[in-house]
């Protein structure tokens, strides 16, 4: 492995939905400030479009007017490819807009990169959604 590789953060990724409309940008200047605090690296990113009759495409940013997009030109790295925005889409609905975002944790590379000189391995990892956390929050509570 190399060294950059042994020293990296856990690799993630999220597919964002837009039902019926386009990304505005409102989000950017967020994933930009996580950017420029060092907490992430972007390793790709992507926008695709699932249409209503289920075709999968991926637009470009210049295609969605207004907003600051600008920014996220040159962010692909390749890692992303076709199959990749297939897959995505399967979780979308007809008619939605998504971005795919892959990024390093960076805040956690030090941690990562010290459990792998240790010998250990990465076995399990996972996410709980912050609906699946409400509800089971006010399950608890109504109990």
């Amino acid at each position: 492995m190399s060294e950059e590789i042994e020293e990296m953060g856990p690799v993630d990724y999220v597919v964002v939905e837009w039902v019926d409309k386009q990304p505005t940008g409102e989000a950017i200047p967020h994933l930009v400030d996580l950017v420029e605090r060092g907490l992430i690296r972007i390793l790709d990113l992507a926008l695709i479009r699932k249409d209503t009759d289920g075709t999968v495409s991926e637009i470009e940013y210049t295609d969605l007017g207004d907003g600051d997009f600008a920014i996220l030109e040159g962010v692909s790295s390749g890692l992303l490819g076709e199959d990749d925005h297939r897959e995505a889409a399967e979780a979308l609905r007809h008619g939605a807009f998504a971005a795919i975002i892959v990024y390093e944790n960076r805040w956690a590379a030090p941690f990562a990169a010290a459990v792998r000189r240790s010998g250990a391995e990465l076995v399990a990892s996972g996410r709980i959604p912050v609906q699946d956390l409400l509800e089971t929050l006010d399950a608890t509570e109504a109990s």
